[in-house]
């Protein structure tokens, strides 16, 4: 194939777009939207929606609006708001002009209404909504009339109009679109569109005690808008024949609803009623608890950004949902830690390590390269001296032939240092190992050793003299079940892991990590990514597990 003729592979939406562009449509601009309820924080899900949103203006020349559907004050709240545009901007995009708001569209929204039912298209209801639960009935058979459905035009609009002023309780009354009691789509089947709701808006306040429902909202500020592609998720697709009968039967701009595969990750819940249940019933510590699918967890758990946007590029754009392996996620996390994280020794179980030959009282500062990947070289200093600490997991007293770690009379190289051979260990009265004993070759200081003495490992230490103490917070997956929302029989909590939080504070880091900021991302040597957890305080670094060192999605790619 000729360079010509290479070309980039198109998902299906960009197929539509450029089809659209072509064909002239919309003067052939793109805009797109992310437009999120803001009744809790955004998970991973969403983070699929805003880069396909997000991406799709940025790769056309187009725009993308921010929009919060805020129709339902009861569960709205502007900490969500902020932590929405806070997700957004940490996941690296911008959105055009300020944010939007379906509040910001109230009194259009009701001049909508009000055209439908003067066009004889809505009707005010006064069934209960049981009683209009009953009507709809099942997908399979045509469900019934309300008796309130041949209501005049008059009595419906000046109806409409004391529900605006409050003259009504919560639930006395609705509006319904007049469309079809027959349709095989529930969604078809008279819909509630507005409601009686005596609450404050976080926004409007008092000004409204009846609010549009979120399909009615939704739709029509698409619209407003000028939307020209509304992209998302699949759950919404038996929703679109309603959004088109709006824009026809009140004669608004036309966007064109296009629905992709939702992001469905193994161990992971994207569902934010679920996820507020995990916090208010105190089984995790909020909303960014890093065990949480939600961003700002993922986030404070120490996955970068560019992590994520990967993650939802190698998925793809498809037609059906599917199931993600989580592993495929913490490989790209893991690929982009490996680039930008330096790589630091802290010592998780220790056990000290005394180097026979070492003058006593004689400390020394070794250089330790901070990352292999850095183009320009970066280095620190470590202190070593007689006595260090290491893992207790680097000893073993009969050791099998291919353990290449500490055992009595085989060599090890100390990362950046030394190396030593071992002699012995002593031990407490229950069996522990309190100190593993060795000795060092002189001659064999990293990066000038010629010595030709061999060693067939390495391991990590930090000097028992300077270590700091330092708590790591081991996460692991907050379910014991991949898919702990597909059992119809069991409740989803039924399989909380009760073990997702391991915390260890007897920790030692070397001293350098005492100035690591908040956010800060390292490799510990040999055990895993951490990232600096906001809990740290001048006295104690704390640090969250992030991914380990080991990629077994790619692995098994590789096979």
């Amino acid at each position: 194939m000729s360079s010509e003729e290479k070309y980039e592979a198109l998902n299906f939406i960009e197929e539509i777009i450029e089809e659209d562009i072509k064909s002239g449509k919309h003067q052939g601009t793109v805009h797109t939207r992310f437009p999120p309820e803001p009744n809790g924080y955004l998970h991973i899900g969403h983070a699929k929606a805003i880069c396909i949103n997000f991406e799709m203006a940025k790769k056309y020349g187009g725009k993308a609006n921010l929009r919060f559907d805020d129709t339902n004050p009861v569960n709205e709240d502007t900490e969500y708001v902020n932590a929405i545009k806070r997700d957004i901007s940490w996941l690296g995009y911008e959105w055009d002009n300020e944010a939007y708001y379906a509040s910001d569209y109230f009194d259009q929204l009701y001049a909508f209404a009000v055209k439908l039912i003067k066009d004889g298209n809505a009707y005010i209801d006064d069934s209960s909504a049981e009683e209009i639960s009953e009507q709809k009935g099942i997908p399979t058979k045509p469900g019934t009339n309300s008796p309130f459905r041949e209501r005049s035009i008059e009595e419906s609009l000046e109806l409409f109009t004391k529900m605006k002023a409050g003259e009504f309780e919560d639930g006395a009354r609705v509006l319904r679109a007049k469309i079809d009691m027959t349709s095989p789509n529930m969604h078809m089947r008279d819909p509630v569109i507005y409601r009686i709701k005596h609450a404050n808006h976080h926004r409007t306040g008092d000004d409204w005690c009846i609010y549009p429902m979120y399909d009615f909202a939704h739709g029509q500020s698409d619209s407003i808008e000028n939307i020209t592609h509304s992209l998302c998720s699949l759950e919404f697709i038996h929703h679109r024949p309603l959004y088109e009968w709006m824009i026809d039967k009140l004669g608004i701009f036309p966007s064109r609803q296009i629905e992709f595969a939702r992001m469905n990750v193994e161990y992971m819940i994207t569902s934010k009623r679920r996820l507020k249940r995990l916090v208010e019933e105190n089984l995790v510590t909020g909303w960014d608890d890093p065990r949480m699918s939600t961003l700002s967890a993922l986030r404070r758990k120490g996955y970068p950004a560019a992590a994520i946007r990967t993650f939802c590029d190698k998925v793809g754009v498809a037609k059906r949902d599917n199931l993600i392996e989580i592993n495929l996620l913490e490989s790209c996390v893991r690929d982009e830690l490996n680039r930008v994280a330096d790589r630091v020794m802290v010592v998780l179980d220790p056990i000290k390590l005394v180097i026979t030959n070492y003058p006593e009282g004689q400390e020394e500062s070794l250089r330790a390269l901070n990352n292999p990947e850095d183009e320009v070289p970066r280095y620190r200093e470590m202190p070593f001296g007689r006595e260090l600490y290491i893992e207790r997991d680097d000893f073993m007293e009969d050791a099998p032939k291919k353990f290449y770690r500490l055992s009595p009379g085989r060599n090890v190289r100390l990362k950046f240092a030394y190396i030593v051979n071992c002699e012995r260990a002593e031990y407490d009265a229950d069996g522990n190992i309190e100190t593993v004993y060795a000795s060092y070759y002189d001659n064999t200081k990293s990066g000038e050793d010629n010595s030709g003495i061999k060693s067939k490992g390495t391991i990590h230490w930090v000097s028992a003299d300077k270590a700091v103490s330092c708590e790591v917070r081991n996460y692991g997956h907050l379910y014991t079940d991949p898919t702990p929302t597909s059992h119809e029989d069991k409740d989803f909590l039924e399989f909380y892991n009760e073990d997702s939080l391991i915390i260890n504070d007897k920790a030692l880091m070397e001293p350098a990590l005492v100035e690591a900021k908040e956010g800060g991302k390292f490799q510990f040597m040999r055990k895993g990514y951490y990232s600096v957890d906001r809990d740290s305080t001048a006295d104690k670094r704390v640090f969250n597990l992030t991914v380990s060192l080991k990629d077994s999605y790619n692995k098994k790619q590789k096979k």
